[in-house]
């Protein structure tokens, strides 16, 4: 329980409200007393229900689907805190949305990564906290401190106890080559091999695999990725490091469940025996009956210590590694 200072006032958007319940328990101090809706025609509204002058406050918000109705939402809040003269705001975001339009990829593209950042700081935002953005440069799109959490340490925990009898039968694989750098780092702190998915993209959430760098042969193989959205190169690189490659087993893992589309389909058919996936984009409440091979691990510890850090003015640089 935090107990010094100017007080500590956590509020949460309705993207996840059981991450922030999650966090404020770790902490010890109780949700704020907040609403946050819709009128008739749509429109976002967000109503404060306690004081927050002066307060360090946090609002916790993961800007997916709906992506837009979250973002404004979060939005909203800020500014509401903002003219209730909150002391500081910190946005939570756990799961950054469009983070994937973060370059011009040809002419006339927009660059919407950036378009939100602009707009959560003219909001009033005075930091961001958030986990494993698409692409780290986001950081830097900001004009304000950006704090970009690592998911990687829950995933080691897990696979460190799950693999301990075949630890040298394991191995890490990228599901392509531009997640290489995330794979290599996640291979190193479990101290095992790794090896690549080659493939090539056609269009937008499709894939086609062309190669397998490295020998998966009779290995049970831990794919790792920062999101997944439709599922479809997920599935194609398990299935690729099975028939291709030989491995006994495939084991996914990522950040982000975004899980659209045909995304659930996909995994149930699809050769892997189970996906993992952080809980910063809430869960459906009857996922385990929709696809019981998909399940959650919680950060609500890495995020709570990341707050009281931030609020006591102490490093968070230690929760990077």
């Amino acid at each position: 329980m935090i107990s010094h200072g100017k007080d500590i006032k956590i509020f949460s958007g309705s993207s996840n409200k059981a991450l922030a319940e999650a966090i404020c328990k770790e902490i010890g101090i109780p949700l704020g007393n907040s609403e946050v809706g819709t009128f008739s025609d749509g429109e976002c509204f967000a109503s404060i229900y306690e004081t927050v002058r002066g307060s360090d406050v946090f609002v916790i918000q993961s800007t997916n689907t709906p992506v837009n109705d979250n973002l404004m939402e979060l939005l909203v809040m800020i500014d509401a805190l903002r003219r209730a003269s909150a002391g500081r705001i910190t946005a939570v975001i756990p799961y950054f949305g469009y983070a994937r339009q973060d370059r011009k990829a040809k002419p006339r593209d927009p660059i919407s990564a950036k378009l939100v950042a602009n707009m959560i700081t003219a909001a009033g935002a005075d930091r961001v906290l958030t986990m494993d953005l698409h692409a780290a440069q986001i950081q830097g799109f900001f004009d304000i401190p950006v704090d970009n959490l690592l998911g990687s340490p829950v995933f080691v925990d897990h696979f460190l106890r799950r693999y301990a009898a075949v630890h040298d039968q394991t191995m890490v694989v990228s599901p392509d080559v531009g997640s290489v750098a995330r794979a290599r780092a996640f291979a190193h702190k479990l101290d095992m091999p790794m090896a690549i998915v080659d493939k090539r993209r056609q269009k937008a959430n499709s894939s086609e695999v062309m190669n397998i760098i490295g020998d998966v042969k009779d290995k049970h193989v831990i794919l790792l990725d920062d999101m997944v959205d439709t599922g479809g190169s997920l599935c194609h690189a398990a299935k690729a490091l099975v028939e291709i490659g030989g491995a006994k087993s495939v084991t996914a893992c990522a950040s982000h469940g975004v899980l659209s589309g045909p995304a659930y389909d996909r995994i149930n058919e699809s050769v892997l025996d189970e996906v993992l996936f952080l809980n910063t984009i809430q869960p459906r409440a009857d996922i385990a009956e929709i696809c019981p091979k998909i399940k959650y691990l919680s950060v609500a510890h890495m995020f709570s210590d990341a707050i009281e850090r931030i609020y006591e003015g102490r490093s968070v640089s230690k929760l990077f590694t």
